[in-house]
């Protein structure tokens, strides 16, 4: 499972990096292999206000359609309008070209509430059927 260090993840398999002033945001990879085939994406439009808990877009499978909530409050400052054409972007380059929206936090700092890449691994490790070590 890919979770890249520079990245800070949420427990509803969120991601998110630094760019500029904002939060590139997007879905991580196990959650985007759980989805399957993305077939549809909303992308939040830009200047719209967003609070944790409270979904802000969804995405749609041949398997589910699923809320995805903000890992922080802010403001939608872009958005990744390619996925309106080619949502499979998604499932191909979850922490590239499979971005969602950028988010200008409100409070910066809580970021650094969010897990970091090996307790996101861990998280991920804990979720896995099987027998644990």
């Amino acid at each position: 499972m890919n979770a890249p260090a520079n990245l800070r993840f949420t427990v509803d398999h969120m991601w998110v990096r630094w760019q500029g002033v904002g939060l590139c945001v997007g879905i991580t990879e196990f959650a985007q292999q759980a989805l399957g085939d993305v077939v549809f994406a909303d992308v939040p439009r830009v200047g719209m206000a967003v609070e944790t808990g409270t979904a802000f877009s969804w995405l749609e499978s041949g398997k589910a359609v699923v809320d995805l909530h903000p890992p922080v409050n802010g403001t939608i400052v872009g958005s990744n309008s390619l996925l309106s054409e080619k949502p499979e972007l998604i499932n191909r380059d979850p922490y590239g070209g499979g971005w969602i929206c950028v988010i200008e936090p409100h409070a910066p700092a809580d970021v650094d509430r969010l897990l970091d890449a090996e307790a996101y691994r861990v998280l991920v490790e804990q979720m896995a059927p099987g027998p644990k070590s």
